[in-house]
């Protein structure tokens, strides 16, 4: 999506219904919107989510869309501590048929299935690319270029954990689920080795992991352009 578009949708902004949330974790949270008809968004891309119940300081987040394209919800999920923002608060507060607004979708984030894929989750960076392998099983698409996804938890909670090993199975990619840095460097080496600047490498999570690991994989001699990155403020 260009530029031009990207700030034609932002200002674009559509209601959403809220429909219902619960605990994916201890302190995440799952929220779900129901999907107008009007309503799209490429997988990998983020909307810009305005709480209009309440006035509330900052009241836009900005939140990737953790489901697919062709599901029938709109899905954002967040971590929420025990003193969460007033914003955070307002999303706890919301009731079934409720309204928020969202701006967007925007981003190009996405998977290129002309070449093998590296992705790489950090913690609760893992939601761009739920919505990106929800969609490649809902659209039928399982055979194409290779791809292996790395997820990062330190505190081994690992979100969609269920969903991303039946996917796996169905959309036949890999999926490694590790809980150290050393051990991520270590399997992002190996990929690296055998594919080169032959795939292309998707980084999501906290903004100080995502800067990192790019430039880890860009001292193997991996070009700018393989990398794509979306970066998680805040957490």
């Amino acid at each position: 999506m260009s530029f031009f578009q990207d700030m034609f949708s932002i200002f674009k902004k559509r209601e959403l219904a809220f429909l219902e949330s619960y605990k994916e974790s201890e302190d995440v949270y799952s929220f779900l919107f129901k999907k107008e008809n009007d309503v799209t968004w490429k997988a990998g891309q983020y909307g810009l989510f305005i709480i209009t119940h309440r006035k509330v300081k900052n009241s836009t987040k900005p939140f990737s869309i953790a489901s697919a394209p062709l599901e029938d919800v709109v899905r954002i999920t967040t971590r929420i501590s025990d003193q969460p923002s007033d914003y955070k608060k307002a999303l706890l507060e919301l009731k079934q048929g409720m309204k928020i607004k969202m701006g967007g979708p925007v981003g190009s984030f996405h998977l290129d299935h002309t070449k093998p894929s590296l992705l790489i989750a950090g913690g609760i960076g893992i939601t761009p690319f739920r919505a990106m392998l929800k969609q490649m099983a809902a659209a039928g698409n399982k055979g194409g270029q290779p791809i292996q996804l790395l997820y990062l938890d330190s505190n081994k909670s690992y979100l969609y954990k269920d969903e991303l090993d039946a996917l796996a199975n169905q959309l036949s990619f890999k999926v490694t689920y590790l809980d150290s840095r050393d051990e991520l460097e270590q399997e992002m080496n190996q990929y690296i080795n055998l594919h080169k600047d032959k795939a292309n490498y998707l980084i999501a999570g906290p903004k100080s992991i995502v800067d990192s690991l790019s430039s880890t994989i860009k001292q193997n001699n991996i070009p700018k352009r393989n990398i794509q990155k979306d970066a998680f403020f805040g957490y």
